[in-house]
């Protein structure tokens, strides 16, 4: 019995990403499995990781690409992108701007646009969209999710889901939010309804689809739902 526990302990041990582990043996041998996922896909789970240290802007952009859009890109096709239509020397030095990731989007036939919000609005902000903080110096492109109930949620391309108390957003942030707008556009999509931390114990709300209605705010024409 000793030599069965152990041999599941190290099993369990060994398990860094997404797996089956074995919950339990049914009379005859046959043997459950359950799917467990590690605390770093939990963390990056629907956000793409950036892989260098300019390329923020193209992982917060793939991110809302891929979920709410569904396109296949990944960041280093957007790098890509976005250098053939940058100054290079200016992105090795300051990485890219919301201008070079405005000028990519268009290049896929999509439209994009910036608008500045004013802090006691950001609620009604019902779309991902791509945001500039300042992190102790460092400016640093992320994925604002969602408002609710004094938190605001963050797709971080380096620390994956975070959660900020919207005093503490605000000052970190730049007051201006890049919104993807085009046909396809998933409103049911994963990043409105991101995870909650790991130590939360409930739910806070039950997940709302966005209506049409609300799209059109941000830019969205009738022809984008067809």
């Amino acid at each position: 019995m000793r030599t069965i526990a152990l041999a599941f302990l190290l099993c369990v041990a060994c398990v860094s990403e997404a797996a089956q582990m074995p919950l339990s043996v049914l009379p005859g041998g046959a043997v459950v499995f359950k799917p467990i996922q590690s605390v770093r896909e939990r963390k990056f789970v629907d956000l793409v990781q950036q892989k260098t240290d300019f390329s923020c802007g193209a992982a917060a952009l793939a991110t809302i690409l891929r979920q709410a859009y569904w396109l296949d890109v990944d960041e280093h096709q957007i790098i890509e992108g976005m250098l053939a239509h940058a100054d290079q020397d200016l992105v090795r030095t300051q990485g890219f701007s919301m201008l070079d990731m405005k000028r990519y989007v268009e290049s896929l036939g999509m439209r994009a646009r910036g608008y500045r919000v004013a802090p006691d609005t950001l609620h009604d902000v019902r779309i991902p969209v791509v945001v500039l903080m300042d992190i102790r110096g460092y400016k640093h492109f992320v994925v604002m999710q969602k408002v609710d109930r004094g938190w605001v949620y963050i797709g971080d391309p380096v620390l994956g889901h975070k959660r900020y108390r919207v005093d503490d957003f605000i000052k970190g942030w730049n007051g201006i939010i890049f919104a993807v707008i085009g046909q396809g556009y998933d409103k049911d999509n994963a990043l409105i309804d991101p995870p909650l931390p790991l130590t939360a114990k409930g739910r806070l709300d039950g997940f709302t689809p966005v209506k049409d209605a609300d799209l059109l705010d941000f830019g969205f024409i009738k022809s984008d739902f067809f």
